[in-house]
Formats: structure tokens, sequence, C-alpha cells
């Protein structure tokens, strides 16, 4: 996620964030990862479903969202494992905490 996030950045999440909206293009959100499902992601919010669709044309299927990496060279997100389903997103990443130089909302 850099430039916005670097290695080792704390964030306070809201895990009930989602619980009466979905989820926002450009919201950062934690999720599960797909694959490997004992790890954690940060990515961004790029496509919900009913809006326009990912530059690789896919369709985003209601229930999920299309993840991407502010770093595209360097991420593995939705181009990669395709659409996420909401069940799997951990909350809304909203404040960097850590360290302190570093802190701000998101």
């Amino acid at each position: 996620m850099e430039p916005t996030l670097r290695p080792g950045d704390g964030l306070y999440v809201d895990p009930g964030a989602y619980r009466s909206r979905d989820p926002k293009p450009g919201e950062i959100v934690v999720t599960r990862d797909p694959v490997l499902s004992s790890r954690h992601l940060v990515k961004r919010v790029g496509f919900v479903p009913g809006g326009p669709r990912p530059p690789d044309g896919v369709e985003v299927p209601a229930g999920t969202v299309y993840l991407v990496g502010d770093a595209p060279a360097a991420s593995r997100d939705s181009r990669e494992f395709g659409a996420v389903p909401l069940a799997l997103l951990v909350g809304r990443a909203y404040e960097c905490y850590r360290p302190p130089e570093h802190r701000r909302g998101l």
C-alpha cells in the first residue's frame, strides 16, 4: 500500500463499518487473504457491484468487492485472486497511529 502506508504502520480498524452499509470505492480495508486465510491484507476498494468495471473488464459480482493495492506493480490484489467476498472483510481502516510521525486519518 505504499506510498499511502508503509511497512510497520499501525492502523485503527472499524470492524463494524460494513454492518449497515457496503464498502465504497477509495476506502482502505483490512481483509483476510482469500488465498492464505491465516494472513491479513490491507487494500483499497477499487470497484464495487453496479459501478464501473475494473480495467480487466470483469464484472464485480454482488456480495463482493474488487480490491487494489496502491503500488500496482508490487501488489497482490483482485487482479491476481479476483473479487473478494464481503464476508472476508475484517473492517475499514480509518487512521494510521504508528509511528507518531505518520499519524493521520485515512
